[in-house]
Order: structure tokens, then sequence, then C-alpha cells
């Protein structure tokens, strides 16, 4: 393939050197790919590692690089379950990618946000996304079969999500007790198969409890936040892990022919989110400081210092369908095609299969009681 230039727009419109139509990001290339001549352009994604950011700086200095996700960057809010998405011309709105309710607000230009340090560009096909939650659908017992329609290729949407990364390093003292075991012999009766009382000795174990105090210390790296509130976080938790050793700095042409969404959970939000998400790892530290059989942990103050941050794009195929009166939605993982979702139950399906159930036992029943 030649080297080419590619044509940047205004409104970061990527044209084909070739025909003049708009280039798209293509996952199964990393390229720009043309949908019409097939023309493929590299992306030359800027220089040098992902940044690491101070986080207190930024919270002293919190305008300092406020921008758009793209030049030209169109938003629209979706007015049923309230996300907002980013997308660059010549591609529109459509349907929420979240709930699948029809986008009917004017777009309007994007609002400035905090710039991304990197973004992991989409892996994994549309396709080949398809195909992964048609073999999860597969696999569920008891599912309606309106769940069959998510298998169609329209019904996922490819969304770069924003999370957030920290790097922390913690300081924790504690208080507690330590609990070690000793036993003491106890004499029992209890009557035989004879009907005769028999004694009996047996090992008893007490605990005994001493105050325990200290630090521990620990060095977190990249605690990985979702910045959004349209997808549940535990569901976005279950599609790690993410190869950030992967990440590449942030180019608009990787959203070429997708989707964004800005945060919806600001930085210091998200600090005190990844507060929570080291607690469990600094109280089994301190449990483990802490030693003997058993642990009471009374008390644990926190030192967080040298914190930093990132902000990440991270892509996932979205696909949202409506059962009764509820949404239900289903993930995939950009990257490795992990799936993750909800679903109901076909209430019929169970009746019957419980019906059948009861038959079948009517039948033996009644073989059996002849006899």
């Amino acid at each position: 393939m030649q080297e080419q230039t590619v044509t940047k727009e205004k409104a970061h419109r990527f044209r084909c050197p070739g025909c003049g139509a708009d280039l798209q990001f293509a996952p199964e290339g990393g390229c720009l790919t043309c949908p019409y001549c097939g023309r493929q352009e590299r992306i030359e994604p800027p220089a040098g590692a992902v940044e690491e950011r101070s986080y207190e700086q930024y919270l002293r200095l919190h305008a300092d690089r406020m921008g758009t996700l793209a030049e030209g960057a169109l938003e629209v809010a979706c007015q049923t379950c309230g996300a907002t998405v980013t997308f660059t011309p010549p591609m529109v709105a459509g349907e929420c990618d979240f709930c699948g309710s029809p986008l009917v607000a004017q777009p309007r230009s994007a609002d400035p946000v905090l710039a991304p340090e990197g973004v992991l560009p989409f892996k994994v096909t549309r396709d080949a996304s398809t195909a992964a939650v048609r073999d999860w659908l597969s696999s569920l017992w008891f599912a309606p079969n309106s769940l069959k329609r998510l298998a169609a290729h329209e019904g996922l949407g490819g969304v770069y999500i924003p999370f957030w990364t920290y790097d922390a390093y913690t300081s924790s003292r504690y208080a507690g007790e330590r609990g070690e075991y000793y036993y003491t012999t106890e004499t029992y009766t209890e009557r035989d198969a004879q009907g005769r009382d028999v004694t009996k000795t047996r090992q008893v174990r007490h605990t005994r409890w001493h105050p325990a105090s200290g630090t521990v210390e620990r060095w977190f790296d990249d605690i990985v936040i979702p910045a959004t509130k349209s997808l549940p976080p535990a569901r976005l938790t279950a599609l790690e892990p993410w190869d950030l050793g992967e990440l590449t700095g942030y180019e608009p042409a990787y959203l070429s022919g997708y989707k964004a969404q800005r945060y919806q959970v600001g930085l210091a939000e998200g600090f005190e989110l990844a507060k929570r998400a080291a607690a469990p790892a600094i109280e089994s530290d301190v449990r483990g400081d802490i030693g003997g059989d058993e642990q009471r942990v009374t008390h644990i103050a926190t030192n967080y210092s040298a914190v930093t941050f990132k902000h990440l794009l991270l892509p996932v195929y979205v696909g949202a369908y409506r059962f009764g009166d509820k949404v239900y939605q289903v993930v995939v993982n950009g990257r490795t095609g992990e799936v993750q979702g909800e679903r109901p139950y076909s209430f019929w399906k169970i009746f019957f299969l419980v019906l059948f159930a009861v038959a079948a036992l009517l039948v033996v029943a009644l073989v059996f009681g002849r006899r």
C-alpha cells in the first residue's frame, strides 16, 4: 500500500485519498478503511507513552486540558435513559445504544471535557461481537425468544466508554485484635446403641484475643473506574481485564465510525470510588499483618500520596432491548470479545417445563400405582 496523507477537515472527517468517501476505523486492520473502495490508511498515534497526570495538580488547575473529543464533534442526549453520546459526521445519532430508544433530540456541539490521555482501539469486529453474543444467548436457559433480536447485526453499537485509572501509594494505620486458638478437654455423656450412658471426652476450641496495631503500605497501579452512569459498574468490571499495556495516545481517528461517551463521573468522584475499590486489598494486608488464627479489625486510617490518573476511552459494544417494561443490556469487551449481560426469564417456558414435570410424575405414579 502506498503511503498517503489522510485529509483531515475541520470536523475530523477523514477523507479517502482514492475516492473521497469518509474513512472509518476498522478493528481487523487497525487502520482507517474506505467502505467503498477498500483503501486503507495507517493511523499515526501521538508519539510517546500515555501520560500519567498529577491528581492534585489537576484539582488546582482543572481547566488546563479541556476540549472536545474531536473537532466538530456533535453530542446528543437520550431523553429516555439520559445517556449522552458523542459522534462525528457523517455518522448519525440513530438509536441509543444503552436503552434502544430512538434519539430524537437535536444534536449539538459537544461540551468541553478533560481530554483523554489514551485510547484502546477496537480490536474485535462488530461481526465477531455479534457472534459472541449469539453464543452467549445460546447458553441461556429459559430465555425468551425475543432475546434473539440481539443477535442481529445492527443490535450492537460500538461505543468508546470513558474510564479513569488511578495510581497511588497508601500508608494505612490500623487497630484491632489478634485471635489465637487454644484447646481444652471436655467430658460429656451420651447413650450408646444399647441405651447405656457412656462417658467420653472431646477437644473444645477457644480463642484468646490480644490487641494489635501497626501500619501497612501498598502501591496501587491502575485502579480502573468506569466514568459512565449509563452502564452498571459491576457489568463493566466483569469485562476486565483490559490490556492497558496496549494503550495508545489519544487520536480522534480511532473514533471514526464509532460513538463515544463523555465522562459522567468526575475525577474527584472517581477517586472516591477508587478508594472503595482499594479497601478490600488494604484490609487483607492488615489482617495478614495482624496474623494469628483470627483477626478483628476495628479501625483503618489510610493516607494516599503520589496520586496520578489517566482519562481513557475503552472499546465496548453495547446492546439494549426491551422485554415487558424493563430494559436489558448486554456489553462486549471490544478487545477480547468477553460478553456480560442481564437477561429475563420466559414465564411460559418455565410454566410448560413445570407442567411437563408434573405430568411426568403423574404418569409415573399411575404406572406404579397399578402394580
